[in-house]
């Protein structure tokens, strides 16, 4: 007996249908960061080394940026508070 592939809720069928993992990670500049924390670039800097807020990584010599996942769940720690 052949089976045919059941339509997932977007109409593909689902043996063509990409697997639903988490979204890809997105990295932030600063002004983007200051928006979404409400701190100055000092108190970011300040905090990060203190341990107290999420590290930045350097893509380069005038490049600084966040990973968007560890800002969020910074974000998350602070308002559960």
């Amino acid at each position: 007996m052949n089976a045919q592939p059941q339509p997932t809720k977007d109409g593909a069928n689902a043996e063509h249908a990409t697997p639903s993992g988490p979204p890809p990670a997105r990295l932030l500049r600063l002004p983007e960061v200051i928006d979404r924390v409400g701190l100055r670039r000092s108190a970011i800097y300040q905090r990060m080394s203190e341990g107290r807020f999420p590290k930045s990584r350097s893509l380069g010599p005038k490049c600084t940026v966040w990973v968007e996942a560890e800002v969020e769940e910074w974000i998350r720690s602070v308002t559960e508070t």
